[in-house]
């Protein structure tokens, strides 16, 4: 190569990394990108035990209970109860865990006599542990269910169903059921519920009361917070919880954040600004993966079950599958509720809707008719709750929420249907059979049906759309 070929040669090479240098973000700026890139994965990530952690603080700030006590609702929940997508139609007792406190703490659940309980007990990531109850793993029978800390190196005592738990926290979801909604059946339901005990194994052979604390007309609020404070619930999370193994991936992710364990949480105003940013994102992601719809049971009607189902099989299996992690349908699940059913389709089912017959969101400010068909398929009801669409929690100000079958007064059709309306107005001699809506907001349904049946699942039994009467 001659001298000028050389020249031209370097000048030509100076110049293309000048350009690549000039086109080359500016380290600040991409680690900015890397910032918002891993808190928005973050979010989806962590929804199930931000969830949990939203809960147990609205308990802490709100009521005088504690972990390993009972807060409970003496009615049937109203509107103060801005937990996800709340049963308007049981009477609520939850205890949050806390093992790491206490060692081997024991659920006991009292036999199906004279009343009877649905229970979920979960991990803080609300992965179920076991049901009790009637179709839980007591059969109806009661039993001592031990829930086990990750670290326990302990022996296990007979007598007690046991449960190994990969997290410190988690808590119990304890729904006595309602024959009706009469101030003697809610009575009687309380009652029931309060047989229940927690206690640490160490008092076993001595346990002392348990404390229960009402939270009913209580403004209790766990809604989602799609702003920076989410990471700052995230952190608490990891600061109290060990890895699980298939989680470890996190770690350096969340670091970039600020998210270490054994750290403090400190981030700067520009750090700051990039996670709210971010935590919008992914929200507007959820959102729309929401709005797309889950899978159909039944494909001519826009009815989908409340979870998707690679969820379902997931936390079926302990995400048994290693081939398997669904991490963004776990994201979306949590957003609109909270617990994990380890039977599902047992003591209940749910079926969502956020879009009417045609195809259009559901408008607080229009009015709506859905017909339960007759001979529901259920042991023991079925209700039809409305909730904001955007918090996916009870619509705020709101009388009432719900139509059940055991609701006071509900009108039967001659052929044994009943007509359910939503909408701001009753419509003429059907208010036992209407829920208030809010004119300027949209709204979705959950149906549940408790104890369904073969013709459910067999879709000899359907629930037709929701029709707009406008």
């Amino acid at each position: 190569m001659t001298t000028t070929m050389q020249r031209r040669f370097a000048a030509v090479l100076l110049s293309v990394c000048a350009t690549t240098a000039l086109a080359q973000p500016a380290a600040p700026d991409r680690n900015n990108r890397v910032i918002e890139r891993r808190a928005v994965e973050a979010v989806i990530w962590g929804m199930p035990a931000v969830n949990t952690e939203l809960m147990l603080q609205a308990m802490l700030r709100s009521t005088a209970a504690k972990q390993n006590e009972i807060v409970y609702w003496s009615k049937p929940v109203n509107w103060k109860n801005q937990t996800l997508t709340p049963n308007p139609d049981s009477i609520y007792f939850m205890t949050f865990v806390d093992t790491k406190a206490s060692g081997p703490l024991v659920i006991d659940i009292p036999p199906a006599e004279g009343g009877s309980l649905a229970v979920n007990i979960v991990t803080t990531w609300q992965m179920p542990l076991e049901d009790a109850g009637p179709e839980g793993a007591d059969k109806g029978k009661g039993g001592k269910y031990l829930i086990l800390p990750p670290d326990y190196k302990g022996s296990v005592p007979d007598g007690y169903i046991v449960l190994h738990s990969d997290t410190y926290g988690g808590f119990a979801l304890m729904r006595s059921n309602l024959a009706s909604h009469s101030d003697a059946d809610v009575a009687k339901s309380v009652e029931y519920g309060k047989r229940i005990r927690v206690y640490p194994l160490s008092q076993a052979a001595n346990p002392g009361p348990t404390r229960f604390t009402d939270a009913y007309d209580v403004m209790f609020d766990s809604t989602i917070r799609y702003d920076a404070s989410f990471f700052r619930t995230l952190n608490d999370v990891v600061q109290k919880e060990p890895w699980i193994q298939r989680d470890r991936a996190m770690i350096d992710s969340l670091k970039s954040l600020g998210i270490e364990k054994g750290k403090p949480y400190q981030p700067d105003a520009k750090t700051e600004k990039t996670l709210g940013a971010a935590v919008k994102e992914a929200g507007a992601e959820l959102a729309a993966r929401y709005d797309a719809g889950f899978y159909r049971m039944v494909p001519e009607y826009r009815w989908f079950p409340a979870a998707m189902p690679e969820v379902i099989r997931a936390v079926s299996t302990g995400y048994g599958n290693p081939d398997e992690y669904p991490v963004d349908a776990r994201g979306v699940t949590y957003t609109l509720g909270f617990t994990g059913i380890k039977r599902i389709g047992t003591a209940q089912f749910y079926l969502m809707v956020n879009k009417d017959k045609n195809g259009k969101d559901l408008d607080g400010g229009k009015t709506y008719r859905l017909t339960v068909p007759a001979d529901a398929p259920v042991r023991q009801y079925w209700s039809a709750t409305a909730y904001d669409r955007e918090t996916h929690a009870l619509i705020r100000n709101m009388s009432r929420a719900s139509v059940a079958s055991t609701s006071t007064g509900v009108q039967k059709n001659a052929n044994g249907s009943v007509d359910v309306y939503f909408g701001p107005k009753a419509p003429a001699g059907k208010e036992a059979n209407w829920v208030p809506t809010a004119a300027g907001q949209k709204f979705e349904l959950l149906f549940r049906l408790y104890g369904p049946e073969k013709p459910f699942f067999e879709k000899a039994w359907k629930l037709p759309d929701v029709e707009s009467t406008n």
